[in-house]
């Protein structure tokens, strides 16, 4: 058994089934910093997408530009209600004519349910391939130098993905940290490959350490910083996930009525805590301004650095400088 399974610590609800940290998360953390970690992330589900009509057929009901997303382009997108509140987010690759989606843990069957819904009589063939392909990831300024090393391609740029010998794909990624990578590999081989990176230099880092890197880069995760009400402006996904240039699609009529006003009601902001109590809120945990409900809190960590922080979604009239409470903590707010 490789060393580093020994003091593996289990993530537990809905990250179940992959490692929290390897003993020492704060460790972890600034491998991603300063170096390169390998994060287990094969909870995420993953779809593929073939077919000739695929990119026009995305195109019209994401709200991501996604029709002319060449071989090797990736890019992000979020599905929208009729009233513009966000449902599903996900992660696109166009990579040897298949589309290839790579969502929230356990979110295929209502990706899947809304692909087939939308299909009408286009030439797509929308599959849920999550029990054959895994995510791992690589985070930190050395993850290109890490793929040469290794021996796997690298891609020449955030957002753009090469194939695997195999099967799978390598797309650079620019978030959670100066420089990252997402891999989807075959299932039956993620531990082989997990290996092979660790042999050739990555740090076994855990997923408390990714979401440490997340929240310090205030990027939102859909069901932590997202509830029923949430619209796109709100979390920072406009431009990443919403192009605001491009034909009609399902909320559309929110996002332009909220961009010409330019007053989305909620934002996301990082907040520092308190640190009076080690057990840090739960997701959802209300955020209150003298006794009064202003918004919730969606994930929080324990940072290597900032101690303990969290991305809070609240009203945009908050004052930046206000003490809150958010449970047993005061928290101050950090929109910088």
């Amino acid at each position: 058994m490789t060393n580093y399974v020994q003091t593996a610590v289990a993530a537990t609800e809905r990250d179940a089934g992959v490692t929290w940290h390897y003993g020492d998360p704060l460790r972890e953390q600034r491998a991603l910093a300063t170096g390169v970690g390998v994060i287990d992330r094969s909870n995420r589900d993953v779809l593929v997408v073939p077919g000739e009509d695929r990119l026009a057929w995305l195109h019209s009901i994401c709200s991501q530009h996604v029709a002319d997303l060449g071989d090797g382009d990736a890019t992000e997108s979020l599905v929208l209600s009729p009233h513009g509140h966000v449902e599903q987010h996900w992660q696109v690759t166009e990579l040897n004519d298949t589309v290839w989606l790579d969502t929230e843990p356990g979110a295929a069957p209502d990706v899947l349910k809304y692909l087939q819904m939308m299909r009408f009589l286009k030439r797509v063939e929308p599959v849920d391939v999550t029990d054959q392909w895994a995510v791992l990831s690589l985070v930190g300024p050395a993850s290109a130098e890490l793929l040469a090393l290794a021996g796997l391609p690298v891609p020449e740029r955030a957002g753009r993905a090469t194939a695997l010998d195999g099967g799978g794909l390598v797309r650079r990624m620019s978030w959670p940290g100066p420089d990252a990578a997402d891999l989807i590999v075959p299932r039956m081989s993620a531990t082989d490959v997990f290996d092979r990176l660790v042999q050739a230099g990555a740090a076994p880092t855990g997923l408390w350490a990714f979401e440490a890197a997340r929240v310090e880069a205030r990027r939102p995760r859909l069901g932590f910083e997202t509830d029923h009400r949430t619209i796109p402006h709100e979390v920072g996904w406009i431009g990443p996930a919403v192009h605001l240039d491009k034909g009609c699609y399902r909320g559309q009529e929110t996002v332009a009525r909220v961009q010409n006003l330019g007053r989305p009601p909620r934002m996301l902001a990082l907040a520092h805590l308190s640190g009076e109590t080690d057990v840090l809120p739960e997701p959802g945990t209300p955020v209150e301004l003298a006794g009064r409900a202003v918004g919730f809190l969606g994930t929080a960590v324990h940072h290597y650095e900032l101690g303990p922080v969290a991305l809070v979604v609240v009203k945009r009239n908050v004052p930046t400088d206000a003490a809150l409470q958010v449970g047993e903590h005061t928290a101050q707010l950090d929109v910088g």
